[in-house]
C-alpha cells in the first residue's frame, strides 16, 4: 500500500500501515499511538501528514470533535472510490465504518472545488441500544 502511494517504506510506516489495517474503527492520533507505543509521537504525527498528503488515510472529524484516521482503499487520488458514511454512539463515544453507506453526491455551486466529504451519522449504536 505504501508504495503504491508513493511513500517510501520504512519500518515504522509499516507497522503504523498494519495498525491502521487491524483496527475496527478509525482511530484517532492517541489511539494510534497506543496501539503502537514502539514509534513516538512526533514519528506517527509525521507518518500520518505524509499518509494524508499521498491520499492513504482518510481524515474525519468524529461527533466529539476529534479527528480520525482510516486507510484508504481507493486507488485514485483525484476521484476517492472508497468514500463512505460513518456512525457516532453518542453513549460509548465509538466511531464506527458503515462501508456499504456511500456518501451521496453534492451538487456544489459552480467555482467550487470539492476535494475531501465527511458524512457523519450520530446516535446510539447497536451495542449501547
Amino acid at each position: 500500500m505504501l508504495l503504491e502511494h508513493d511513500i517510501r517504506p520504512t519500518a515504522n510506516r509499516i507497522t503504523l500501515v498494519k495498525a491502521l489495517g487491524e483496527a475496527e474503527h478509525p482511530l484517532t492520533m492517541s489511539e494510534l499511538e497506543d496501539a503502537v507505543d514502539t514509534i513516538d509521537k512526533s514519528n506517527v504525527f509525521r507518518a500520518l501528514a505524509l499518509f494524508r498528503e499521498q491520499h492513504l488515510v482518510h481524515v474525519m472529524e468524529d461527533g466529539a470533535d476529534a479527528v480520525r484516521y482510516e486507510l484508504c482503499h481507493s486507488h485514485d487520488d483525484e476521484h476517492d472510490n472508497d468514500v463512505h458514511a460513518h456512525f457516532y454512539c453518542e453513549r460509548c463515544g465509538k466511531t464506527y465504518c458503515l462501508n456499504d453507506i456511500p456518501i451521496p453526491t453534492v451538487a456544489l455551486p459552480e467555482g467550487y472545488r470539492m476535494t475531501t466529504i465527511n458524512y457523519l451519522v450520530k446516535g446510539i449504536c447497536p451495542k449501547c441500544s
